[in-house]
């Protein structure tokens, strides 16, 4: 089976590098060449344009900024649907609206592609180890035809029903993670304001009810001030911005989740949308005029 990658960014390298390593043979493009040519030494082939990629390939998979990347990648002029054979699968695992996959699932039914939504969570960090959590949606049966290739990223791979139901998914887990990052951050300034040891509250609770995944990955980062990204503020501003929108559309309140993106709103205004979400912390540290 080959496969075909269009996206090599942050996350896409190393989902590419984790494919090649479990024996698949992959054709990539990305626009900017330095990350093709990375992974041509890495052992793919190189496409010379989305419609190429798809012409070459039994599947294609696709992770990109948003929405509109995502269409236009797939039904621009020079696209993936403009060189796709009937029967091929496109595996959409962008972090986009829900609406936008099933227009996009629409348009690829037309000239007979497959398609699922599979997004995925755990950043960057677990991109490059494989242990991602995608989340699908789709047609059953090509999720489960496709279910050993998502595992060559993912340590789990899970269907969450027709096509969109991944990237609902993917959206109430980044409702979930931005709140819990900024939970922690509001804590952990109350901790350094009363005088107690951020690294001590944070040893006493993450075994309790309070702990989690979150927390264990953010809270050192946080401590240390080191907001390096593993998941930037501005694509988390991008995530939530979409979760408000369909919320907005299906009568579903969201009320921290607008809080939240008001927080990082601000953080994108003073110049850190390129820096981890974990540099929430930032907006409490402004508002206090104290560092961690």
């Amino acid at each position: 089976m080959k496969i075909g990658f269009i996206g090599l960014g942050i996350m896409g390298k190393p989902m590419s590098k984790n494919l090649i390593k479990a024996g698949h043979e992959l054709v990539v493009y990305n626009r900017s060449r330095p990350a093709i040519d990375e992974l041509v030494a890495a052992g793919a082939a190189a496409g010379a344009s989305s419609a190429d990629v798809a012409a070459r390939s039994d599947v294609v998979i696709t992770m990109l900024p948003n929405s509109p990347d995502v269409k236009a990648v797939v039904l621009g002029e020079n696209g993936v649907l403009a060189g796709a054979k009937a029967g091929m699968v496109l595996i959409d695992m962008s972090s986009i609206a829900p609406v936008a996959s099933q227009e996009i699932a629409a348009a690829c039914a037309e000239k007979g592609v497959k398609m699922l939504d599979a997004p995925v969570s755990g950043g960057e960090p677990k991109a490059i180890d494989g242990t991602l959590s995608i989340m699908v949606g789709g047609d059953k049966a090509v999720f489960d035809q496709m279910y050993d290739l998502l595992l060559s990223m993912g340590s789990s791979a899970v269907y969450c029903g027709a096509i969109g139901a991944g990237n609902t998914t993917k959206l109430a887990n980044q409702v979930i993670v931005a709140l819990n990052i900024a939970a922690l951050s509001e804590a952990m300034m109350l901790a350094h304001k009363t005088g107690v040891d951020p690294n001590l509250v944070y040893a006493a609770i993450r075994g309790g009810l309070a702990g989690s995944t979150v927390m264990d990955a953010k809270a050192p980062m946080m401590i240390g001030q080191n907001f390096k990204p593993g998941f930037k503020i501005d694509l988390h501003i991008k995530d939530l911005n979409n979760a408000l929108e369909t919320g907005h559309a299906v009568g579903s309140p969201l009320p921290l989740t607008a809080l939240a993106m008001e927080m990082l709103q601000q953080l994108h205004a003073d110049g850190y949308g390129q820096e981890d979400h974990s540099a929430l912390l930032r907006y409490y540290q402004k508002l206090t005029g104290e560092t961690l």
